[in-house]
């Protein structure tokens, strides 16, 4: 592992293989991570930032319907209450 400055780190492909899952999460809290041969730096691994969509209240309002007595205790059930 070689840091680079700031907030990256590079490894070597093999060490990175050992450490995937390290790696992940370094990227996933923001590090950039670059994987590099001989040295050289191939590729950068860098969390995918997807945006978390607002939750829309009441969006199946009116799809379901309920009975008016859908709580009336059934006849079945007698002995169990």
């Amino acid at each position: 592992m070689t840091n680079i400055g700031g907030n990256m780190s590079q490894f070597n492909i093999y060490a990175a293989k050992a450490h995937l899952s390290l790696l992940v999460q370094k990227a996933l809290l923001g590090e950039e991570v670059i994987i590099a041969r001989d040295n050289k730096p191939m590729v950068k691994l860098v969390a995918i930032n997807i945006p978390k969509t607002k939750r829309q209240l009441n969006f199946a309002k009116g799809v379901i319907k309920l009975a008016a007595d859908f709580d009336k205790p059934l006849e079945d059930f007698g002995d169990y209450q």
